[in-house]
């Protein structure tokens, strides 16, 4: 049995996971935590990588291994290898008055045509203005630009710091893929390369992309790590890059010699691209991620350009696209609702599922946090449509579900008007194992809802690309199914859904 490894570098932790590469079967797992934080040491995901492929049993036995990574983090190296500063995170917000900047330099209908995107805090692009405007001296030190997953490819190859690295600083040796790259907002999924012009009005310097060929580069110039293909390899895992550190020992059982075999690395991909890829998702197919934000993306045949910015025009990590759109409100609206109602989620759901679809003309707009998608970051939460009837704690529970789906609706209404197919809808997320939740999916959503068994389909995601790199074609894993609900749509959620929203005051 060939064995393969999947990894999800996430923004609170570390996961492995062990597969058999020819039916996808779950072998072992493991993890360890992140610090918390918007802006986080490299470091300590490099130790937290460690540990968590100790806790899954190391790697003696593994022939290929792929990293997932969370999207748009900064990781800003200088010649030597070394860190110039903690990494900014995709919700690091400080760098929103850059994204404002660039977009008025560049203008958002450019930006959209040539990205994809229109920049927000979360993306690359705004970060390294943010240097560049306040950290003038670390910026001068700046020799290249990564991103999470690119940095911890790089360090399993062996590179980094000449101190704590058999092969040392090679920023040439950078790589990563067209998924994670397309959510820098300097590289484009249309023309699959780089958008150097857009990177140097942000960073205020030239940059190419690295050439995988040793050299020192030219003086002044950053540079960006090279994009692979889906499939490609970013070549191999070296048996010493954790033993040669000070601060841990070798993982248990890390496996083949210098002179030996090693682990095949794959292209590695961003956190939704890797999820995906570990559903098997394919054009037509729409994926709503409810976690403490909500994610709505698809797979698509061709690049979307948004110049509204709601739908981001992202590639994927199987050679199509991935247009997603964002709510800031996601399970946190069911637990603030159950908390208000002083129930916990088996009671909500009980709850819920005793009133009638509408709640009774009770909706709850679920902008506690303010909101993505729409664009209204200072609205709130309120609920409309109560009466002496209708004010019943059964309806103030469905509305908070039927509420937080149809937040999560609209940013389906948005993929669909930039012309993507929408046949099957994928429900995942720690929140869609409550009953109601999937219950109501069925009637708030008018496609067939599926909801996948929980399992770590990022990390899945990365194991797919291992496989892919060592076979040399793309796995066919079936993905087990906890729930198919049968297809119960009410209109009539949505509509009273649209007609409360239409009257937030965007400025409260």
């Amino acid at each position: 049995m060939t064995l393969v490894a999947g990894v999800d570098s996430s923004t609170q932790s570390c996961k492995v996971v062990v597969l058999d590469a020819g039916s996808g079967t779950l072998v072992r797992e493991g993890r360890a935590a992140h610090p918390d934080g918007t802006e986080v040491h490299p470091d300590h995901w490099w130790r937290a990588l460690s540990a968590a492929f100790d806790d899954a049993g190391g790697l003696a036995d593994v022939s290929a291994l792929s990293v997932g990574g969370q999207q748009h983090g900064m990781v800003l190296l200088d010649h030597a290898g070394d860190v110039v500063r903690p990494a900014l995170l995709w919700n690091d917000t400080r760098s929103a008055s850059a994204a404002a900047a660039l977009t008025d330099e560049v203008g958002a209908d450019d930006f959209a045509r040539r990205t994809g995107l229109v920049p927000v805090a979360s993306f690359t692009i705004t970060k390294v203005r943010w240097v560049r405007d306040h950290e003038p001296d670390l910026a001068d030190r700046v020799a290249a630009v990564a991103l999470p997953h690119d940095w911890l490819t790089w360090r399993l190859r062996g590179y980094g710091p000449a101190a704590s690295s058999p092969l040392g600083p090679d920023l040439e040796q950078l790589t990563t893929d067209r998924s994670d790259a397309s959510g820098t907002g300097y590289w484009s999924p249309s023309a699959g390369e780089y958008d150097l012009g857009l990177f140097k009005i942000a960073f205020g310097r030239d940059a190419r992309e690295a050439t995988g060929n040793a050299g020192p580069g030219e003086p002044g110039t950053v540079i960006l790590p090279r994009v692979l293909g889906p499939g490609d390899t970013a070549g191999a895992i070296h048996p010493g890059c954790f033993g040669c550190s000070a601060e841990r020992p070798a993982p248990a059982g890390f496996g083949p010699s210098e002179s030996g075999p090693r682990i095949l690395l794959g292209a590695g991909a961003g956190d939704n691209a890797a999820a995906a890829l570990g559903l098997g998702a394919e054009p037509g197919d729409v994926v709503v991620s409810v976690g403490t934000s909500g994610t709505v993306f698809s797979v698509a045949s061709r690049a979307v350009s948004d110049p509204s910015g709601t739908v981001a025009g992202f590639a994927d990590a199987s050679g199509e696209y991935l247009p997603i759109a964002v709510t800031l409100n996601a399970a946190r609206v069911l637990s603030s609702v159950a908390g208000i109602l002083g129930v916990d989620f088996d009671e909500l759901a009980r709850l819920a599922l005793d009133a009638e679809p509408g709640a009774g003309g009770v909706v709850l707009v679920p902008y506690f946090e303010g909101e993505r998608t729409p664009n209204l970051p200072h609205a709130k939460a309120s609920f409309h449509g109560l009466s002496i009837a209708s004010s019943t704690r059964s309806n103030l529970a469905r509305a908070a579900i039927e509420g937080m789906l149809s937040g999560l609706s609209g940013g389906l209404d948005s993929l669909r008007a930039q012309g993507g197919a929408a046949t099957r809808l994928l429900l995942i997320g720690g929140a869609v194992q409550n009953p109601a939740v999937q219950s109501i999916a069925a009637q708030v959503f008018d496609l067939p809802v599926v909801i996948p068994s929980p399992g770590e389909y990022v990390a899945r995601g990365a194991a797919v690309q291992a496989a892919w790199a060592h076979n040399g074609n793309r796995p066919d894993w079936p993905v087990a199914v906890d729930a198919a609900p049968a297809p119960d749509f009410h209109p009539v959620i949505r509509q009273n859904y649209l007609r409360a929203s239409s009257h937030i005051d965007p400025s409260n």
